[in-house]
């Protein structure tokens, strides 16, 4: 059981992995280079930023979802990211299904 604890939502102007990185480390208050495992152990950076890169948005995904870090990270089909902190209810080493 996992429990909401904040939400922030980014507009890109920039790669939308880098924006992810830069929220992630301001929000754990360490430098974005500190943070690991890198963000590219848990999505293909390359194909995440390509896919919000195309000039025509109505062929961007419906969403994009996945874990970095103890973060939920979903983007929408405009490219708005939000970053959502886990919290385990029972033992945050272990993974409920």
């Amino acid at each position: 059981m996992w429990q909401f604890l904040t939400s922030e939502n980014v507009q890109p102007t920039q790669s939308l992995s880098l924006k992810i990185v830069e929220k992630i480390a301001e929000r754990e208050e360490i430098e974005p280079e500190e943070l690991h495992p890198p963000i590219h152990v848990a999505i293909n950076t390359d194909a995440l930023d390509s896919l919000y890169q195309a000039s025509d948005s109505e062929k961007n995904p419906s969403k994009v979802e996945f874990v970095y870090r103890g973060y939920t990270v979903t983007i929408d089909s405009t490219g708005d990211v939000n970053i959502e902190k886990r919290v385990a209810a029972f033992d945050p080493d272990k993974t409920t299904v």
